[in-house]
């Protein structure tokens, strides 16, 4: 059908359509230029710790192998020691074994083809092609020891023939230069493990904050194309649970194996089991904005409660992280989880369609996922989970009393009941009172 607005009305909304679209395009440049900002400095900082631990690994590595290890250019043991640094963290005690047990099947292989085959170019790319190959069979995969494997496979077959005995010197180098980088990393520079983890759980924490209440409001507005679009947001959230994985293998290897670190075990087992379960709610919230969009677009109805319960879902996620940073009990974190819970089932008592229902499910696996984030008990969280939702289906519908139905009397009955009353009219009689049987007038 054509449009029957005078043109100058058309134009004007046509205008305010790509004002709208212009603004929502800025909006998601800024949202994301800020995301972007926080994840940078974030990055600066670790860098930064980094590099400090590089260098003074280095410098320390250099001096010890000097001074143990007699005069000469000792390169292979700053080098090992900023190997060790510079890896990923969490994996630095791992890769400090790969690199000896690379530079091992280096100097093996390398010796024993240099006494077979000779030096020169081809024996070169043999020695380094069959030294790769036995560390890729015994590492399953390329890392560290791959790497090291090769170099010094290289090292052995191109220097060996001008300059003898660099096997054992290469040997204590590289032990030298991991060790020294891993006393830097757990005794003299050791990372605040509770700070690596919240400042990773931290986005991920505003991120389902912010989604979760404006899905609430999309709910009140019924707008579908604005749960997409949060359904984007929240995909969109891989990288941040990818660098919490990292951090929490940090976190890990930092109480492992540093003295001055040792009394944050308990707290980092706790936030890695919130952790754990963070991620889970990350995909239940995603489960949310998808049957919200559902809902909205085959035209369900949508009870008020509904909204405010995912609301009450994203003020949950939230009191449970300042509650985790504090190391207060989660009472208020369950509180509002219950809250949640009742509001999900007045909304399923009130009346929903499927895709509703479904997101009444969601909402309840939710909760269940946020009280195990807080220590609770799987059987004790879906047992709470399920009582709030129960509470709030009675409020709106009350189970009816239940009513005594007394059977009519059978023939004994009868006979008994007057039997009694025979009895008690006899014994009136005898006692001069009045009959009890028959009113006074």
């Amino acid at each position: 059908m054509a449009d029957d607005r005078p043109p100058a009305d058309r134009d004007r909304s046509r205008l305010g359509e790509a004002a709208e679209l212009g603004g929502q395009a800025v909006e998601q440049v800024r949202r994301r230029g800020g995301q972007a900002g926080r994840v940078r400095a974030r990055q600066w900082e670790i860098t930064l710790v980094i590099a400090i631990q590089a260098g003074l690994a280095a410098a320390l590595a250099a001096l010890i192998a000097q001074h143990l290890l007699g005069p000469g250019a000792h390169v292979f043991a700053p080098a090992a020691a900023v190997g060790t640094i510079a890896t990923a963290i969490g994996q630095r005690a791992r890769r400090t074994f790969e690199l000896l047990a690379g530079v091992g099947i280096g100097i093996v292989i390398g010796d024993a083809l240099r006494f077979l085959l000779g030096s020169g170019p081809w024996q070169t790319g043999a020695v380094v092609a069959l030294a790769i190959a036995s560390a890729l069979l015994v590492a399953g995969r390329g890392g560290a020891l791959v790497g090291q494997a090769g170099g010094t496979a290289v090292l052995i077959a191109t220097l060996a023939p001008m300059g003898r005995g660099l096997e054992l010197p290469r040997i204590f180098d590289a032990l030298v230069g991991g060790v020294v980088g891993l006393l830097v990393v757990a005794l003299l520079l050791p990372i605040n493990p509770m700070r690596v983890l919240d400042r990773a759980v931290a986005p991920i924490v505003t991120v389902l904050r912010e989604q979760l209440a404006e899905l609430a409001q999309t709910l009140r507005e019924r707008d579908a194309e604005r749960a997409v679009r949060i359904l984007e947001r929240l995909r969109a959230t891989e990288g941040d649970l990818g660098r919490l994985h990292e951090s929490l293998s940090g976190a890990e290897e930092v109480v492992t194996i540093a003295p001055a670190r040792w009394h944050r075990r308990q707290q980092y087992r706790r936030y890695a089991n919130g952790a754990e379960h963070l991620e889970r709610l990350t995909l239940d919230v995603r489960a949310l904005a998808r049957w919200t969009a559902t809902a909205l677009q085959y035209g369900e109805p949508i009870p008020d409660e509904l909204p405010n319960a995912v609301a009450r879902l994203g003020e949950a996620v939230a009191e449970m992280h300042s509650e985790h940073r504090s190391g207060k009990d989660p009472e208020r974190t369950r509180q509002l989880v219950r809250e949640c819970a009742e509001l999900a089932g007045r909304s399923t008592a009130i009346g929903v369609h499927s895709f509703g229902d479904a997101l009444v499910t969601g909402l309840r696996t939710a909760c269940s996922d946020l009280l195990r984030a807080t220590g609770c008990d799987p059987d004790d969280a879906n047992r709470m989970v399920r009582r709030a939702a129960g509470a709030g289906e009675a409020e709106v519908h009350p189970p009816p009393r239940r009513q005594i139905h007394r059977a009519p009397p059978n023939r004994a009955a009868r006979v008994r009941r007057r039997t009694r009353l025979s009895a008690r009219t006899r014994h009136d009689e005898w006692a001069g009172l009045p009959d009890r049987g028959r009113p006074a007038r």
